[in-house]
């Protein structure tokens, strides 16, 4: 079974068949909240959205790895990720 992904656009066009916005100001409104919520996590604060999940900031320490071509030694440098925890509610939905 092939995967299919919802697009930033096709997310504002099913918020405008939703509400009463235009599909512009939908787009929008999406790229806001995007926006609000990478602003956040740059900043390292988590976003908490109730019913849906918790995205967090996740630090991974510096460590050394291996070039898989050539075997060598590379040093890995530090660095912030972000993780996603999915609501409880979010979960049941998921899975009916």
């Amino acid at each position: 079974m092939r995967s299919t992904a919802m697009t930033k656009k096709e997310l504002a066009q099913a918020l405008a068949g939703q509400t009463d916005l235009s599909a512009s100001a939908a787009e929008d409104v999406v790229n806001a909240a995007l926006d609000i919520i990478s602003g956040s996590l740059a900043k390292g604060e988590d976003v908490k959205l109730a019913g849906f999940g918790n995205f967090e900031t996740r630090k991974r320490a510096a460590r050394t790895g291996r070039n898989p071509q050539t075997g060598a030694e590379i040093q890995i440098a530090a660095s912030t990720s972000v993780g996603f925890k999915a609501a409880a509610q979010l979960k049941r939905a998921v899975n009916g």
